[in-house]
């Protein structure tokens, strides 16, 4: 059983969000999804873009420090999107996470990176948030720094693929996707 904090995408606190962390307690594990915006999800991207940019990105960290703040020092990061982000932004306060799970964009800076610390990234193939080359290079960095880096990309399919609310939906590519994450946390 894994300690997990899930971050939502740009969109807000959305049900897939919710689902995936049901999937992930159906699996044993115990898993927080906090509400960064605080008020209800968006229905469009750049509603949520919106919503981010009313709210402000600090606002947005501060309530996921929160949101761990009573969770266990091993507690796993994750996020979809723009929580990527977060939980990778987040990394460098939390030393001795269990590890990184992003999903739909990269995150986390290499220096914050400890030595075999497991990081797994599903990820759109291409990405229209992620070019290639800074994938590339963002995935170098991270094995240089030492992550035990797993990197699954998706090719053809949209940003938030595993997400079945939004037009980019592959349901090919999130039933791939679901045995991985699940085998990424039971190793943990």
């Amino acid at each position: 059983m894994r300690h997990v904090v899930l971050f939502h995408s740009v969109y807000g606190l959305r049900p897939a969000v919710r689902a995936a962390a049901d999937r992930l307690r159906a699996a044993g594990h115990r898993v927080a999804t906090p509400d960064l915006y605080g008020v209800p999800a968006a229905d469009t991207v750049e509603e949520g873009f919106a919503l981010l940019d009313k709210i402000g990105q600090e606002v947005v960290l501060d309530r996921a420090r929160a949101a761990l703040r009573e969770l266990p020092a091993e507690t796993l990061l994750a996020g979809f999107s723009m929580g990527a982000g977060v939980a990778g932004a987040l990394l460098a306060e939390r030393p001795d996470t269990a590890g990184l799970l992003l999903l739909h964009g990269t995150g986390g800076a290499p220096e914050a990176v400890r030595a075999g610390l497991p990081v797994q990234l599903h990820l759109a193939d291409p990405d229209p948030y992620d070019a290639p080359d800074e994938v590339d290079e963002w995935q170098r960095a991270m094995t240089d720094a030492g992550a035990d880096l797993t990197v699954f990309r998706y090719p053809g399919v949209g940003h938030l693929f595993t997400d079945p609310d939004v037009a980019e939906y592959a349901e090919d590519a999130a039933a791939a996707t679901w045995p991985r994450v699940l085998a990424f946390l039971d190793a943990r």
